[in-house]
């Protein structure tokens, strides 16, 4: 898709199909009518093209029903019914069929408008999760959403200092921090001036990745510099 949006409209009169393409246009995505049925299921052979679809049920060739059933339970977009049927139990049957939203005609603009808005977000959300935010260094794996850590595939539990002290060593590990950029971090407050806090954070930091795998050696001390991860 490369980030553009695209909105199939099936739907056989013009001006209700034109008026539709509008909507989509204004709203920043690119819409391509089809006006019968048969024509739309050949702009549907490649379902990865499309990001939703705005469909009728009163179709030429074949109808929106069919469309629906054709698209079958597992596809990846969104299906919106827009019918001048208004039955109860059409919109019932159609929904149970796995349409995502249905619309009456007439309808409003701006209605028409906020769902699609509303759908296309709710999509998005479920084919792209959130991704994990997370660091890694040699067998150490920070989670930064969880605020968790494990070293050799064995939990550690750190204080929040220790925590925000290995984070920012993590973020970028040929970097030397002096102890006014650990302190800033950790404590979130101005540096003002030498004493035994960082140096203790630090230790006791290397104590717990060092219990965790005794083998391997994490931090570095870069004499009258500062410290970072030892690569």
């Amino acid at each position: 898709m490369n980030g553009i949006v695209k909105i199939l409209v099936v739907e056989d009169d013009n001006e209700i199909n034109k008026l539709l393409c509008e909507i989509i246009a204004n709203s920043g995505y690119v819409p391509q009518p089809a006006y019968s049925g048969t024509e739309a299921l050949l702009y549907l052979a490649n379902k990865q093209e499309w990001s939703m679809v705005l469909l009728d049920l009163m179709l030429p060739g074949r109808s929106g029903e069919e469309i629906l059933e054709q698209l079958g339970p597992d596809r990846q977009l969104p299906v919106i019914i827009i019918s001048a049927k208004g039955e109860q139990q059409t919109k019932v049957a159609v929904l149970r069929m796995g349409a995502d939203d249905y619309i009456t005609k007439p309808f409003d603009v701006e209605e028409v408008s906020a769902r699609i808005d509303i759908h296309l977000g709710r999509y998005r959300r479920v084919a792209q999760p959130d991704p994990i935010r997370q660091l890694t260094y040699k067998d150490i794996l920070l989670n930064i959403d969880t605020k968790t850590v494990s070293v050799n595939g064995s939990d550690v539990i750190l204080t929040a200092r220790e925590f925000a002290v290995l984070e920012l060593l993590m973020s970028y590990p040929k970097k030397v921090y002096t102890k006014q950029n650990l302190f800033e971090a950790a404590w979130g407050d101005a540096y003002l001036g030498e004493d035994n806090t960082i140096t203790v954070h630090v230790s006791n930091l290397r104590k717990k990745l060092a219990q965790a795998n005794p083998e391997a050696e994490y931090i570095e001390t870069i004499w009258g510099m500062g410290y970072r991860l030892k690569g």
